[in-house]
């Protein structure tokens, strides 16, 4: 009886390879639990990189644009900074060339000794002040006979003038003057409205 008990208590031998088969679908298990939070993670981690990627681009450009901005305002600053006081300035040069033309031609011919002197230093003056503001880029608009052009001339009248086309300026009122390209003050002119009707 012992010999039947021990016969049916014999168990086979189990090999590894066995053993790592049963083990294998569990370890395969537990590996898809632990890679699902690995790729939530790398997902998560690629999401972050793209959006400071992104960040990086957008300050980037807004770094360039102003300096851009800050190079042109700084340019802006040079050429027109001066603006108002140029203006000031050719309102001085307006009197000066007003104080030469108030005196008649014959007495610009006959001047002498003192008067003749003043005349001479207003006439240096004004000459002067005018090379002053073109080395800051001021100049005098000289528009007779140039087409007409709103940005740069003011029409103060029409009148019909043979010699000059349709149009274009016949007479300057008061001198203009341009900043750096810009109108300074418009130029205050009759313009032509073409050839007189018969």
């Amino acid at each position: 009886m012992t010999d039947s008990k021990n016969s049916a208590r014999k168990v086979s031998p189990v090999t590894e390879a066995e053993i790592e088969a049963t083990l294998a679908p569990q370890a395969s298990a537990d590996n898809d639990v632990n890679a699902q939070p690995e790729i939530d993670a790398i997902a998560v981690l690629e999401s972050e990189k793209l959006d400071l990627k992104d960040k990086l681009l957008r300050t980037l450009a807004d770094m360039e644009n102003l300096r851009r901005r800050t190079a042109r305002e700084v340019e802006d600053a040079r050429s027109y900074g001066a603006t108002k006081f140029a203006s000031d300035m050719v309102n001085v040069v307006d009197n000066l060339q007003r104080a030469l033309s108030s005196i008649p031609s014959e007495d610009l011919l006959k001047a002498e000794g003192a008067f003749k002197a003043l005349i001479e230093g207003v006439e240096l003056t004004e000459r002067d002040m005018m090379k002053s503001l073109e080395r800051h880029n001021v100049k005098k608009l000289e528009p007779v006979g140039q087409k007409f052009d709103p940005n740069l001339h003011q029409a103060m009248f029409e009148a019909p003038d043979d010699l000059v086309p349709k149009g274009h300026v016949t007479q300057v009122v008061q001198s203009g003057f341009t900043i750096s390209g810009r109108s300074l003050r418009a130029a205050m002119v009759g313009v032509s409205s073409g050839p007189v009707k018969a």
